[in-house]
């Protein structure tokens, strides 16, 4: 499966992993084998961008949810960058070496970001850089900094080892249903093939999102659509910090924390297994009534838990409520489990 020698199934052409590895023949095996620390993934798709200069973090501080003044070199964090409105546009994976903050973005972000960062440099004393064909991303089941390498570990949150990010409040998420322990490392092109085979195995972005979907992580573009707020998604904390001063979309944030409570919440849905299609991102949630209350995010084969997927729906909804899934005009029920528990 992971074997020098097997042929890798590449990612379909209309997912978002397209271009890497989707699988290497047997997805559950891979699974797990990075529960068991065995096997890397190649996440070469991701982009990888970098800010230099004196004014750097204060300048990101400004920018983003996150709290950058004083980083320390090779503390990870998770960033976003928010519309006027507190909207969700970008999702960045910060670590900074002491000379360079290094931003690993999701796929198709990193020019877009690299854009709105150039027009917000003003007379600062920065520079953004676009580094995608030159370095890429390999994700590793160690929670753990390499020193010879660029390395984003997930926060504490995601893999089980407490919630320690400053500023952190456990209002939306009091435990993931899962662990998502592991790391983002940042290597030349040329060096991906051997960082690879640093590990016994390999395993496609199948077997990771699997993983990544049953600790309910979100990553943009899959939880997140155009009008999804920090708050929904279970990011307050990890990737917002709320004792920081302003910045664009700050003001939804507080007044949302503080005040009320959004209109949607992050679920994990455990679907029925009786068909062997699973959803797809974007297929409508409704109850058994039919009133659609939300949409798909991510659906995934788990190795233990059988056919699950994030969905994003009304937090209205009754937590007992069986829920209906439409895929290709077919029904597939699912009962839900909380992951955001106060939206």
């Amino acid at each position: 499966m992971g074997e020098v020698g097997i042929t890798p199934i590449p990612a379909p052409e209309s997912d978002l992993d397209f271009g890497v590895a989707w699988h290497y023949g047997d997805p559950h095996r891979e699974q797990r084998l990075l529960i068991a620390g065995e096997a890397s993934v190649d996440l070469s798709h991701w982009g990888v961008v970098t800010v230099t200069g004196v004014d750097r973090l204060s300048w990101l501080h400004s920018l983003t949810t996150a709290f950058f003044d004083n980083l320390e070199p090779y503390v990870s964090r998770i960033a976003l960058i928010l519309s006027p409105h507190g909207h969700v546009e970008q999702e960045l994976h910060v670590v900074d070496d002491g000379e360079t903050t290094w931003l690993i973005t999701p796929p198709n972000t990193a020019t877009a970001l690299t854009a709105y960062l150039n027009s917000m440099r003003f007379m600062l004393r920065v520079e953004v850089a676009d580094v995608s064909e030159e370095f890429a991303v390999v994700w590793e089941p160690v929670h753990a900094v390499d020193p010879s390498v660029i390395t984003w570990l997930t926060p504490d949150e995601f893999a089980g080892a407490g919630n320690a990010a400053a500023g952190y409040v456990d209002k939306y998420v009091t435990a993931r249903p899962e662990l998502f322990l592991g790391r983002q490392v940042i290597v030349p092109r040329e060096m991906l093939e051997q960082r690879l085979d640093q590990f016994p195995y390999r395993a496609g972005t199948w077997a990771y999102n699997a993983i990544r979907t049953a600790a309910a992580v979100p990553q943009l573009a899959r939880e997140t659509d155009h009008k999804s707020l920090p708050h929904e998604l279970g990011w307050i904390g990890s990737g917002v910090h709320l004792q920081k001063g302003c910045y664009r979309g700050q003001e939804t944030v507080a007044r949302v924390y503080n005040l009320g409570k959004p209109p949607r919440r992050l679920v994990l849905l455990h679907l029925d297994g009786s068909d062997s299609d699973l959803p797809s991102h974007g297929d409508e949630v409704t109850t058994a009534a039919g009133k659609v209350i939300g949409f798909i995010a991510t659906p995934a084969r788990h190795y233990e838990l059988g056919p699950i997927a994030t969905a994003v729906i009304k937090r209205s909804t009754p937590v007992d409520e069986t829920l209906h899934v439409i895929h290709d005009g077919n029904v597939i029920t699912a009962n839900q489990e909380l992951v955001v528990t106060d939206a």
